[in-house]
């Protein structure tokens, strides 16, 4: 894969004159001109003359137009946007699109790196994936310049430490794993045999870990550790619109990255748009046009997505399986925001893919936000769900912490589904407050609450448990479509419909909630709200009404 171009700097290197062709852009290597080409071995080699190079530094800025781009939809401009970013990133300079550019953006195998302030602009960008060189080459990727290390002498970790050894050069983000220790060894159609152990928190210069994203579990053997300097300025990304041609690749597991990779701390997305068309019977699913992943303190604001339509494949379990396929992408970063975003899709057409798909994050937010649901896969400490409107997918959630929904309306089939494939598991507390449910969007169902099941007979890699306590303030239950015989809305889905009495065993017991804290709470129907179809499982929770 060539990801990194080719500087020749100073800019006194220029290469021999003649004539180059890249992609039908004609460039010439005369001394006095900056010049981008690829040599045979697929390398980006730019030449920049003095005087253009005294122009954009005093500029402050390059543009694509500057390295060749033509913009004008047709040409790929894809080398150009990327000798721009390179020789930006040498010399700390903006970079800017042109006005009413149209960049098409074709199959190479090619990314641009992003280490300074971008403004798409009002600029489109088609990204074509119908030819692709490597499906894992993103379009853009927003990195560090700081390089990351191996802290010396940890060798071991427990739940809550507050404290690591070692002196750090700044505030760093810390990933670890026990490669010895399987977790989330997912059960169902996509079973498999688990994940390394694993956990990421944040540290200060003395080894002090952010006790706003705790290390979350105890590790007996460290088999990698990793450190990496966080950036303390925000790099701000603007305005762009950018329309994908989707794949036509086979339907299976073979997910396509190709779209704005963020692997750098303090990152600003604002204002961003991302469409999809070319979609047809079969394709391979994506795993995020806005990938966040090593990282911390990102935000994405004001930015609009779009759900991917939904095909099916073979799990592993030898069964079909509709492949999951994301428009975000978050893993392994903590503290990341989405604010005042939405999808261009209808958040309930049940033919498109959930949005966002994330793992082993911490502090997850939505505020203002309209999409199809909120997921987290191997694990979320902490998320925030307020002020949004979320579809037929709604929260599917596992993790430890506070899990806070408030001012939202939810259409998903339960309020929140502790997701089974993982072992239903929230260590921790849930809290919903002023909400409005409207089970599966309105399609007639029996509603549930809290969603999820688990048999005790699967090992997950973990204890699993339910939310210690649920607290439900002010929630409106729209369950006016109900079939006959409706007895009114469970707090709680059956989970395990053969634990009936006592003399059922579960070989990895469940942990059941303790406190359920209600207040509030009203229904279209008119019937109260019931605590279970399977009153044996939950007898000894304790319900508070106030």
């Amino acid at each position: 894969m060539k990801y990194m171009c080719c500087l020749f700097l100073p800019f006194l290197y220029a290469l021999p004159a003649q004539t180059q062709t890249l992609e039908n852009v004609l460039i010439t290597s005369q001394e006095s001109t900056t010049q981008v080409r690829t040599t045979e071995n697929g390398v980006l080699e730019l030449n920049v003359s003095p005087k253009d190079a005294q122009r954009f530094v005093a500029d402050g800025l390059v543009r694509y137009s500057d390295f060749g781009a033509k913009g004008d939809g047709k040409t790929d401009d894809l080398d150009a946007i990327v000798a721009t970013h390179a020789f930006a990133n040498q010399h700390s300079l903006m970079v800017k699109t042109d006005d009413g550019a149209s960049y098409y953006i074709g199959g190479k195998d090619r990314t641009a790196v992003i280490q300074t302030d971008t403004d798409f602009g009002a600029a489109n960008f088609i990204i074509d994936d119908t030819e692709l060189q490597n499906r894992n080459a993103h379009v853009f990727q927003v990195t560090s310049s700081l390089e990351s290390f191996t802290p010396e002498g940890i060798s071991t970790l427990k739940r809550n430490q507050e404290k690591i050894d070692g002196s750090f050069p700044g505030p760093c983000l810390v990933s670890v794993t026990n490669a010895n220790v399987k977790h989330y060894i997912r059960f169902g159609r996509n079973q498999n045999n688990g994940s390394a152990q694993t956990d990421i928190f944040l540290v200060d210069q003395n080894g002090q870990v952010d006790t706003d994203a705790p290390i979350i579990w105890d590790f007996d053997e460290i088999t990698e550790i990793t450190a990496l300097p966080i950036d303390q300025q925000t790099l701000s990304i603007t305005g762009g619109r950018f329309t994908t041609i989707a794949n036509q690749a086979e339907s299976k597991y073979n997910y396509h990255r190709r779209g704005i990779a963020i692997r750098r701390s303090h990152v600003l997305v604002d204002g961003l748009e991302h469409h999809v068309t070319g979609e047809k019977d079969h394709g391979a699913p994506y795993n995020g046009f806005i990938s966040v992943s090593d990282c911390a303190y990102v935000t994405v604001r004001n930015t609009i997505l779009t759900g991917h339509k939904m095909y099916e494949t073979i799990g592993s379990a030898g069964l079909p399986v509709n492949m999951g396929s994301y428009d975000i992408s978050v893993s392994r970063a903590l503290n990341v925001s989405f604010i005042n975003c939405k999808q261009t899709n209808d958040i309930n057409d049940r033919t498109y893919w959930g949005i966002i798909g994330s793992n082993y994050c911490k502090n997850l937010l939505y505020d203002s936000c309209t999409f199809s649901r909120f997921d987290a896969h191997k694990g979320v400490a902490n998320a925030t769900i307020r002020n949004s409107t979320l579809g037929h997918m709604g929260i599917n959630a596992i993790g430890s912490g506070l899990l806070t929904v408030e001012n939202s309306t939810l259409n998903g089939r339960t309020l929140v589904n502790l997701r089974s494939d993982y072992g239903s598991t929230w260590q921790g507390e849930l809290l919903i407050r002023n909400c409005t449910f409207i089970p599966a969007g309105g399609r007639e169902t029996s509603a549930s609450l809290i969603g999820g099941s688990n048999s005790g007979q699967h090992d997950f890699g973990y204890t699993c448990y339910m939310p210690e306590r649920i607290t439900i303030e002010t929630l409106h239950i729209d369950d006016s479509n109900h079939p006959e015989g409706y007895e009114g809305p469970a707090l709680f889905a059956p989970f395990n419909q053969e634990l009936t009495d006592y003399t059922y065993v579960e070989q990895f017991p469940y942990v059941i909630a303790k406190e359920v804290i209600l207040s509030n709470v009203t229904t279209s129907s008119g019937k109260e709200l019931r605590l279970s179809d399977n009153l044996y499982m939950f007898r000894d929770v304790k319900i508070t009404t106030e």
